[in-house]
């Protein structure tokens, strides 16, 4: 009998299963023991961390811009002011196809092919994660056709917010200066300096001018606002407020009157005319002409127009004020006379014969007087009255050019003034020395007689022509030029108190008189430059006259103004102040390529702005004191 093999063996596969069954309720338990004690750390060990992160995903902290501080004049004229506008801003990085997005926004809004290159020229300046304005002081019918269209567009939103304005527009150009918008080379400034967090919210800052001198107190400091957002990132509510701190407001010495008054006299005329306060340093005018707008850098200003400034022959962007270095001519005759006084190689009553020419022993050439039958007998009152030509190269050549840098430069030439606008050139004040230096040549003394009539080399600013000529006004006082009056607003304001440099001392301070004496016979001498220009004026004044060659003639050669280039015509210069026996203002005044020298078109320009600057002050001041003695 054969013996049945069994197919399945029940023993075993009941054995087999039980021990799978049991593998697998420990895996099971196992799991659970892990999904309880992970469920154990999420809602109780972690639950507090993870409810902040959680908060962190719907709460932003927004920065908030501080209003920028206000700029006045003297008697409270706003000069620089904060317009509110809506604007269409992006975040590029919030949005994934910006070509697309601008194309799909050109359907609904006008978008012009100039907006969109301004736009990407804004761009490459900005940092990805900030708003770039597409669309600047759009209209109220455009913000309402983009918020029924703006659930379309993410990363795109309207902001409200306020810009710089120039009510003065290229009035105060140079001067004011302008804001514009922060690009890659001020955030790599402002990283540099630790100033980049106050700017988390600022989209433009202080390019020129005092907007950017006082930037740090014109901007203010950033605030903070804690908002919740939802889901596509639209703040729905606020949580809580951290406010900006405004800037501060600016109070200039400027009088925008008188300003007006200055750009009104110049015309379009290329020049200047400073017009300072000789008891504190104040600017009351600063005029530089050819201008432009300083709105127009305020949102970014075009290629094309940009172009047309800086290629413009008449040179718009620069300011002539501070940095037109224009050869000084006789404006600094009174300070060689001063300097020939003190070294005792002239005296009061030393004289010499002016035949109309001058030369130098063993030199085969000789030096024109502006006058070609000469003065006859000059002493220095004379000199300085008439501007004799002859007297001031026969007193360089005594005195050298060394003594008259080294003298020049206790006045301020050669070096900037410190008026508070970043704007400012030292010129160049020439000395023997410096040739050597800048040309590896020797010094000639032809050159020292050009530079006694200041000619050569030699070139000034009017800011520093005004800063000498208010030095020597105030016997040796020497003030520092400055546009501030104080922080805040008119009847609250923190005077800003005058600056000095280093005072001018004489060996003899009567020397002083002598100079002073010979500028006022300038103005009201019988036979003064300028005695024609300030005829008949209401009050005292003391200055000189200038006439700049700008091209060097022949020794024979005859200047006739109107049949050369206008490039090539004379610059007419004038420095004076009044009254004479105590001075109240400086003025300055410089004008490229006239026809006409210092006293026949510069002074009688002083003359205009002195008389504005009397009936604004003076006047009403002596008018006062007169009802005050009825």
């Amino acid at each position: 009998m054969r013996t049945r093999t069994p197919i399945r063996d029940t023993e075993s596969e009941s054995s087999l299963f039980a021990r799978r069954v049991f593998v697998a309720i420990g895996i099971i338990a196992a799991v659970f023991i892990l999904l309880i004690g992970n469920l154990y750390n999420l809602q109780v060990k972690e639950h507090t961390e993870l409810q902040t992160r959680s908060n962190d995903n719907r709460i932003k902290l927004l920065p908030l811009a501080p209003n920028r501080g206000l700029i006045y004049d003297r008697n409270g004229v706003l000069l620089a002011e904060n317009l509110p506008i809506f604007s269409l801003d992006i975040i590029p990085e919030e949005i994934k196809d910006l070509d697309t997005t601008i194309a799909e926004l050109r359907q609904i809004l006008t978008i012009s092919d100039d907006d969109i290159a301004q736009f990407e020229r804004n761009l490459r300046g900005q940092r990805r994660f900030s708003n770039v304005t597409l669309l600047d002081d759009i209209n109220e019918q455009q913000v309402a056709t983009f918020a029924a269209h703006q659930h379309k567009f993410p990363g795109v939103s309207i902001e409200a917010r306020l810009v710089r304005h120039y009510p003065y527009k290229e009035l105060l150009t140079h001067v004011v200066g302008y804001v514009a918008k922060i690009n890659r080379r001020d955030v790599e400034r402002l990283k540099q300096n630790d100033e980049l967090a106050n700017y988390a919210a600022s989209r433009t800052i202080g390019k020129l001018g005092i907007e950017k001198y006082y930037e740090s107190e014109l901007h203010g400091e950033v605030g903070y606002q804690r908002v919740e957002v939802n889901n596509r990132g639209r703040a729905v509510r606020t949580l809580s407020t951290e406010a900006p701190v405004p800037g501060q407001d600016i109070v200039l010495e400027l009088d925008i009157e008188l300003q007006r008054k200055a750009t009104e006299i110049l015309g379009e005329r290329r020049g200047s005319i400073i017009l300072m306060d000789a008891k504190t340093g104040g600017i009351l005018a600063m005029a530089s002409t050819p201008s432009y707008d300083a709105n127009w850098f305020v949102n970014g200003i075009s290629v094309k127009r940009y172009q047309s400034l800086l290629n413009s022959k008449d040179s718009p962007l620069l300011n002539r004020a501070t940095q037109g270095g224009y050869p000084p001519a006789s404006t600094i005759k009174p300070h060689i006379g001063l300097l020939g006084l003190e070294e005792g190689v002239i005296t009061p009553t030393s004289r010499i014969w002016d035949p109309g020419w001058f030369e130098i022993k063993g030199v085969d050439r000789r030096y024109r007087d502006w006058l070609s039958w000469g003065h006859g007998w000059v002493n220095i009152n004379t000199a300085i009255a008439e501007s004799c030509d002859t007297f001031y190269y026969d007193l360089a050549l005594k005195l050298g050019v060394d003594k008259i840098s080294g003298f020049m430069t206790q006045f301020g030439f050669g070096e900037t003034t410190g008026i508070d606008i970043n704007e400012e050139i030292p010129a160049l004040m020439p000395s023997r020395g410096w040739k050597r230096a800048r040309y590896n040549q020797p010094w000639y003394a032809g050159e020292t007689l050009s530079v006694g009539i200041g000619q050569s080399y030699w070139t000034a600013t009017p800011m520093q022509l005004v800063s000498a000529t208010a030095a020597l006004a105030n016997q040796g006082e020497h003030l520092v030029p400055r546009l501030l009056r104080g922080f805040g607003t008119i009847g609250r304001l923190t005077l800003a108190e005058p600056a000095y440099k280093r005072p001018i001392v004489l060996k003899d301070e009567s020397h002083w008189q002598v100079v002073k004496q010979g500028m006022e016979d300038v103005n009201m001498g019988a036979k003064g430059s300028a005695r024609r220009a300030f005829a008949d004026a209401p009050y005292t004044s003391a200055g000189k006259t200038g006439t700049a060659q700008v091209v060097n003639l022949a020794e024979d050669a005859e200047y006739v103004a109107e049949e050369i280039a206008e490039k090539y015509r004379d610059n007419a210069m004038y420095v004076g102040y009044a009254p004479a026996d105590d001075p109240q203002v400086v003025i300055s005044v410089a004008l490229e390529n006239v026809i006409g020298g210092g006293g026949s078109v510069a002074a009688p320009a002083a003359r205009e702005m002195l008389d504005s600057w009397y009936q604004r002050y003076m006047q009403v001041t002596e008018q006062g004191l007169a009802n005050a003695d009825d």
